[in-house]
């Protein structure tokens, strides 16, 4: 029985066949909008959903932080925007309940609503670049990533294989050593993101989930999943690699941008970078095409 507003359900696979449909129907800019980011990171954020009227309805509820993601479903969302933060506010007692991650798309439609406030979250921006751009490295602008790639093509020798089932193994072995190396278990977000990578790798048929791998000497050394995010776009969740192979990173990113998507899509969406300095600064060293904006809508 489908869960009906204000009855949730927590988030599991078997959900897939339901919620992915309504998402690929809304045609989403925003990378928190598919069932498999949803699905990976659903322990973290104790994910569930319920539906209220046309529209599907996340609610995250992260130890003292709680939020709902924009609805989901057809315009005009007033109404169901102030359900859901009467609903945190009333029910479930949050004294500043939020719409996180909300897309311009609703910030437009909601915009003439003066018991409504919204504030910009650049922190949670998603980075978007052309695939022709991140499958070719060219240009003045991208010298320093083809220097890094020279110098590993120089190195070593490698294999650009699409990621099966078969090769599974091998990427849970490369995610482990990633964790190791970053102290996982001192980090309880990257603690839950390792877990988020062996779900996806457990479960790529059934996510029907992309992927590529780097190999050297036979042993995977890099691996990037990603899927469809939109008509025009591809979101890429995760990408890891060995950081012992200079340049492995760079090389991950075109080999899998060429490979994958520069014939299929557009743009590629390699979502955002939480406010990390390090992290934007390696994100804008690939020269997004633009930024996906991000908002928080509250009750004025």
């Amino acid at each position: 029985m489908l869960p009906v507003f204000p009855e949730f359900k927590e988030l599991t696979l078997e959900d897939r066949e339901l919620i992915r449909p309504r998402l690929r129907a809304y045609n989403p800019q925003t990378s928190e909008l598919t069932f498999v980011n949803l699905y990976i990171w659903r322990r973290y954020y104790q994910f569930s959903w319920t539906l209220y009227r046309d529209w599907l309805i996340i609610h995250a509820h992260k130890e003292h932080d709680q939020f709902v993601l924009p609805p989901i479903g057809p315009e005009s969302r007033g109404e169901v925007a102030h359900k859901v933060l009467e609903w945190l506010r009333d029910d479930q007692g949050v004294e500043n309940p939020v719409i996180a991650r909300a897309g311009r798309r609703l910030v437009d439609e909601l915009q003439d609503d003066p018991t409504l406030r919204v504030m910009l979250t650049r922190d949670h921006f998603d980075y978007v670049y052309l695939s022709e751009d991140l499958s070719t490295l060219a240009g003045r602008k991208y010298s320093k990533k083809r220097n890094h790639i020279s110098q590993f093509l120089r190195a070593y020798e490698y294999t650009y294989v699409p990621l099966s089932e078969e090769l599974v193994p091998g990427c849970l072995a490369l995610a482990e050593v990633w964790c190791e190396q970053r102290l996982c278990e001192e980090d309880i977000s990257l603690t839950h993101e390792l877990c988020g990578i062996r779900d996806a790798l457990h479960n790529l048929k059934t996510l029907e989930l992309d992927g590529g791998t780097i190999q050297i000497d036979g042993k995977i050394q890099a691996f990037s999943l990603g899927e469809v995010l939109n008509d025009s776009t591809a979101v890429v969740h995760i990408e890891k690699a060995n950081p012992e192979f200079h340049g492995i990173y760079p090389m991950m990113t075109r080999e899998f941008s060429k490979n994958r998507w520069l014939n299929s899509v557009k743009y590629i969406n390699r979502e955002q970078d939480v406010g990390e300095l390090g992290l934007r600064r390696a994100k804008e060293s690939y020269y997004p095409d633009h930024l996906v904006e991000k908002f928080e809508i509250r009750l004025a």
